[in-house]
C-alpha cells in the first residue's frame, strides 16, 4: 500500500499548474476576501514566496502582510501578484437573479406620497 503524503505537500505540487491555481482563487473568492488572500498565500509559497515578491515588485515582508487575514492589497498589487503566479483576473456579467416564486409572499413598499 503506498504511503500518503501530506496535505500541503500535494497541494503545494498542485498549485503550480495555472489551471488549478485559477480554480483554486475562484473557490476561495466565493467564500471570503479573508479566504481569499489566505488561498492566495499558498499560491505564492508554493511559487515560493521570495520569487514572487521580486516578480510582483514588492518586498517579501510588505507580501506577507498583504497577503495575511488582515491585508488589504491594491489592485496593482493584487495584479502584480496573480502576474507573478501566471494568472489574471477576468470579468463577467452576474447571472440575472430569478423572480420570486408565485406562491412566495413578496412585499415591495412604495413610497408614500403625502398630500
Amino acid at each position: 500500500m503506498p504511503r500518503s503524503r501530506p496535505y500541503k505537500v500535494g497541494l503545494n505540487e498542485r498549485l503550480k499548474d495555472p489551471e488549478h491555481v485559477a480554480s483554486y482563487l475562484n473557490a476561495a473568492g466565493k467564500e471570503s476576501q479573508d479566504v481569499f488572500l489566505l488561498a492566495l498565500r499558498d499560491v505564492a509559497e508554493a511559487h515560493k514566496i521570495s520569487k514572487v515578491a521580486m516578480a510582483a515588485g514588492v518586498n517579501r515582508e510588505t507580501l506577507y502582510r498583504t497577503l495575511s487575514a488582515r491585508g488589504n492589497p491594491t489592485f496593482t498589487t493584487l495584479e502584480s501578484i496573480l502576474a507573478a503566479v501566471g494568472v489574471e483576473l477576468h470579468y463577467r456579467a452576474r447571472a440575472k437573479r430569478k423572480p420570486p416564486a408565485s406562491g412566495t409572499a413578496s412585499v415591495t413598499q412604495s413610497p408614500s406620497r403625502s398630500t
